[in-house]
């Protein structure tokens, strides 16, 4: 079952481990600091997001969490100057799979577990804290 919330999720060893592995995904890219936070700062919030992965039978395979920040409550030209996600038109996609069926091509499907990650910011950007791993020498 997924958790709702954090409070939800730490009373569940599983959930813990996957958040754990998720923040040490963070710290192996060095991601980010703890750094007190400057008087005109506002950080951004993070949330937890937690899902099942299934199997084609529907089982239970592992529990993923994800930390995400709360990137809604920025204004643009304030907090950050453009806004870009690189996502693939599906025309584009159709056209690459008919070309690789027409040239008998084999197509290969992965997946970046951490692709976001590997992106740099021009800009600084603070955010809070995740809840339920408050380091208490960085309050």
């Amino acid at each position: 079952m997924e958790p709702k919330n954090v409070k939800e999720a730490m009373t569940d060893p599983a959930w813990i481990e996957s958040m754990q592995e998720e923040l040490l995904q963070f710290k192996r890219m060095d991601v980010w600091v703890l750094v007190p936070i400057p008087n005109n700062i506002s950080p951004l919030t993070l949330k937890w997001i937690f899902k099942n992965k299934h199997d084609e039978e529907q089982t239970v395979i592992r529990n993923k969490s994800r930390l995400v920040v709360r990137g809604y409550r920025q204004e643009e030209g304030l907090d950050f100057e453009e806004s870009f996600a690189p996502v693939a038109r599906m025309e584009a996609i159709r056209i690459f799979l008919a070309y690789a069926a027409h040239k008998s091509f084999t197509v290969f499907q992965m997946d970046v577990k951490t692709a976001f990650l590997h992106g740099s910011l021009k800009e600084d950007v603070y955010v809070c804290q995740p809840e339920g791993f408050i380091d208490a020498d960085h309050p």
